[in-house]
C-alpha cells in the first residue's frame, strides 16, 4: 500500500459533498467494542461531528467483538442514516487484537486510527492526531487520554497520577495507548497480544519511521474505580509488556523504573494526598506488575481476551 496520503487534484466528497484539496489528508477510524451501549452513540456522534480542517475521515468502522448487549443496533442505527459508519461484527469475543486485525483487514485509508469505544474524543482531536503524518518521516501518533475520575477520591487520584506520568514520559519518549494513528504499512499484530498498541511500535519503528506523541489530541477516558479493577488492568498490561520484550525484543517508554521516578518527583506539590496517596500508589503498581510477572513466568496465562474492569465502562462525559 502506496504511503503517500496526500490526495491530489480536487474532487468532491461523496459523504459530505465538500472540496477536496490536494493537501487533504485521509484516515480510517476504527472502533473497538465490547458491550459499550451505554458509550457507542456518544462516541459515534463525536466522531460524525470532528473538526477536520484540512483533514477528512473517510469511513468508521466499528469492531463489536462477540458484544450482548445493545450495541450492534446502535450503531446498525448510525449506519443507516450515515455511509460512513460500517460495522463489522465477530459473533464471539476474541480478544482486542484480533478485532485489529479485521479492522486493518477492511479499511480504505493509508492512515488508520484506533480508539476505544469506551472512550470520547474532543472535537478536534481526530485532525490534530492525524496532522503530523504530513511529515514523511511519522509512522505513529497518540493522543493525550485524560481521566472524567474523579481525582478527589484514592482511586481518582491513583488514575489521574498514572496518566499524568504517562503524559510526562511520552512528552520525552513517546508512549502511546488510548488512541493512536498509524500508517498501513503492516496488516497484522499477534493475535494473542494484551497490549495491542506497543505491539505496533516496534513494528513502525523497525520499518525507519518515527513515534510522535501529540499532547494536543485530547481523548477522555474513565479509569477503574476499585482497587481490584485496577490491578487487573494493571497486571495485564505488564504481562503483555515481559511479553513483548521477550518476544520482540522491545521495550515501552514506561516499563523501566527511572523515568517512573523522575516524573513522580517532578509532580512534587507541598500537597497531603501527594504524601499519602502517592506512596500507595507506587505500591499498588508494583503489586500489579508482580501479579504480571506471575502470569508470565509462572503462570503462563494469556491476557489476549482479558478479563473486563467493570468500573471503567460507561458513558463517558
Amino acid at each position: 500500500m502506496a504511503l503517500d496520503t496526500v490526495i491530489t487534484g480536487l474532487r468532491q466528497d461523496e459523504v459530505t459533498g465538500e472540496l477536496e484539496t490536494e493537501s487533504t489528508l485521509k484516515c480510517s477510524v476504527g472502533v473497538m467494542a465490547y458491550n459499550e451501549e451505554r458509550n457507542i452513540g456518544r462516541i459515534l456522534q463525536a466522531l460524525l461531528e470532528q473538526q477536520m480542517e484540512g483533514c477528512q475521515i473517510e469511513e468508521i468502522i466499528v469492531l463489536a467483538s462477540g458484544c450482548t448487549d445493545n450495541t450492534v443496533n446502535i450503531v446498525n442505527e448510525f449506519a443507516s442514516i450515515n455511509p460512513s459508519i460500517k460495522l463489522v461484527v465477530q459473533e464471539k469475543r476474541m480478544g482486542k487484537a484480533s478485532a485489529v486485525n479485521l479492522f486493518m483487514r477492511h479499511a480504505i485509508s493509508d492512515i488508520l486510527v484506533m480508539e476505544s469505544a469506551d472512550t470520547l474524543p474532543e472535537a478536534n482531536t481526530i485532525a490534530r492526531l492525524i496532522e503530523p503524518f504530513r511529515d514523511p518521516n511519522v509512522g505513529m501518533t497518540g493522543g493525550h487520554p485524560v481521566p472524567i475520575n474523579d481525582p478527589s477520591t484514592f482511586m481518582g487520584y491513583a488514575v489521574h497520577m498514572l496518566w499524568q506520568l504517562h503524559h510526562q514520559i511520552a512528552m520525552k519518549s513517546p508512549k502511546l495507548g488510548e488512541l493512536t494513528a498509524y500508517r498501513h504499512i503492516f496488516y497484522r499484530i499477534p493475535n494473542d497480544s494484551a497490549v495491542d498498541e506497543a505491539n505496533m511500535e516496534p513494528l513502525i519503528r523497525g520499518q525507519g519511521f518515527q513515534l510522535r506523541y501529540v499532547p494536543e489530541a485530547i481523548v477522555y477516558n474513565r479509569g477503574a474505580e476499585t482497587v481490584q479493577d485496577f490491578l487487573k488492568q494493571r497486571r495485564r498490561i505488564h504481562a503483555g509488556h515481559l511479553r513483548m520484550a521477550r518476544e520482540q525484543g522491545y521495550t515501552v517508554a514506561t516499563m523501566g523504573a527511572r523515568p517512573i521516578l523522575a516524573a513522580i518527583v517532578s509532580g512534587f506539590k507541598w500537597d497531603w494526598h501527594y504524601f499519602l496517596w502517592t506512596p500507595a500508589v507506587i505500591g499498588l503498581e508494583a503489586y500489579g506488575r508482580y501479579l504480571g510477572w506471575l502470569d508470565y513466568r509462572l503462570k503462563k496465562k494469556s491476557h489476549a481476551i482479558w478479563d473486563i474492569a467493570a468500573t471503567t465502562k460507561g458513558e463517558v462525559k
